[in-house]
């Protein structure tokens, strides 16, 4: 390569174990982060979905009997030997043309073991050490399991020349648990998944609606907080406030029903009249509620401010990173209930001045930050760092 690769088109191996072109691969991310590679970084070249399903049979088993006996789960998808596989998979598969550059999304266990030459770029959301008894999967797991997901994990990130994370809080994780190197650490915020952007004008237009519609989206009603968002609903009823809550992307529990919420088990984002509906349903909605118990990051809320919906969530994981209080939204104490979250909602909806602000501050921020076209400018700029060696020097931790 020349010295001149700040202006030249890279050749980008994407190393991903998941399908990249599916958009529900990693909520989808797989899809826009390969995307705003294509667009703002170079050619890319997908080295997946990876099959390692024979390797994994050993773990399936043992995963099966750990549940049946001790309750517990062993993560057969993250082991030594389905991360040897997966290098072996892209190693051969890196032979098959001259690249810049590998980058493995979500792929700590993709990258773990892979040897090459080439510069490797870990994006990741967040990582073992945050995740483990976060997240439900990573929880309850026998303690052989998180040994390996948390060699992995480390083998990853060291493997890594640069590590791309879209907040802090996952960061931060990477640097005091894996003592990542803080000159190869960067963080960039993701995108809204739209395929569509809604215009502008659209957006500043909306009116809130006499009587105050929630949207909530997410397919696991336990972890997204479904029962605190019904709370609210009935909350914000006790106040005097009419309301509507829609339930997309998960079915409730037979005894969290109410008449004024709407349940749309799921929409498919790789068909376009489903990616439409789901489009009204932001158009049409006063404010995105999501009491998430557990978040890495929730692009779900850069979607909502595509849409200038403010959103009402939990301070809990990377979400205060794109909930940004009193801007986008506000966040809530994990320990808040229904009542609380129905305080802040009754606060804007019952002030047409300052929720028409948070309309305009929504939409702003997604304009400046929370969009792909910014990740992939940010993300070629990192890159061109590490083609150039600069990463080597003492590059400040930091944002861009």
């Amino acid at each position: 390569m020349s010295n001149n690769t700040q202006n030249e088109r890279l050749n980008i191996a994407l190393v991903t174990a998941l399908d990249p072109l599916d958009r529900r691969s990693w909520s989808g991310i797989d899809y826009f982060v390969t995307r705003a590679l294509q667009k703002h970084c170079g050619d890319v070249t997908c080295i997946g979905p990876m099959d390692a399903s024979r390797e994994m049979l050993g773990g399936r088993l043992l995963h099966s009997g750990a549940k049946f006996l001790c309750k517990k789960s062993f993560a057969f998808r993250y082991t030594a030997t389905v991360s040897k596989r997966y290098a072996q998979i892209a190693a051969e598969k890196l032979l098959s043309r001259p690249f810049d550059v590998v980058v493995a999304v979500t792929g700590a266990t993709e990258l773990a073991f892979l040897q090459t030459p080439l510069p490797k770029v870990l994006i990741e959301d967040a990582n073992f050490a945050l995740l483990h008894d976060y997240y439900p999967q990573f929880s309850s797991l026998l303690k052989s399991s998180a040994r390996q997901l948390d060699l992995l994990q480390a083998k990853g990130i060291a493997n890594a020349d640069l590590v791309l994370y879209p907040s802090l809080w996952a960061a931060q994780g990477a640097i005091n648990h894996y003592v990542a190197d803080e000159r190869k650490v960067r963080i960039i915020p993701f995108g809204a998944n739209l395929e569509d952007i809604p215009p502008r004008d659209v957006v500043l237009a909306r009116k809130k609606h006499i009587c105050c519609k929630l949207l909530f989206v997410g397919v696991d009603w336990m972890r997204k907080g479904g029962s605190l968002a019904l709370e609210t609903l009935v909350a914000l009823e006790r106040l005097g406030i009419p309301a509507e809550l829609t339930i997309c992307g998960c079915v409730p529990p037979k005894n969290s029903e109410h008449p004024h919420m709407k349940v749309i088990p799921f929409l498919d984002k790789n068909d376009p009249q489903q990616r439409q509906q789901l489009a009204r349903l932001y158009l049409e909605s006063d404010f995105f509620l999501l009491p998430t118990r557990s978040e890495c990051f929730g692009v779900v809320f850069c979607e909502a401010s595509a849409y200038g919906l403010p959103s009402i969530a939990t301070r809990t994981g990377g979400v205060p990173e794109v909930v940004k209080e009193g801007v986008n939204g506000f966040t809530l104490p994990a320990d808040a209930r229904g009542d609380a979250y129905a305080q802040v909602i009754a606060k804007l909806y019952l002030d047409t001045p300052l929720y028409n602000q948070f309309v305009q501050a929504s939409r702003e921020r997604f304009e400046t930050e929370l969009n792909w076209d910014a990740w992939g400018l940010a993300t070629r700029k990192a890159l061109t760092e590490v083609l150039q060696g600069m990463n080597k020097e003492k590059v400040p931790f930091g944002v861009f």
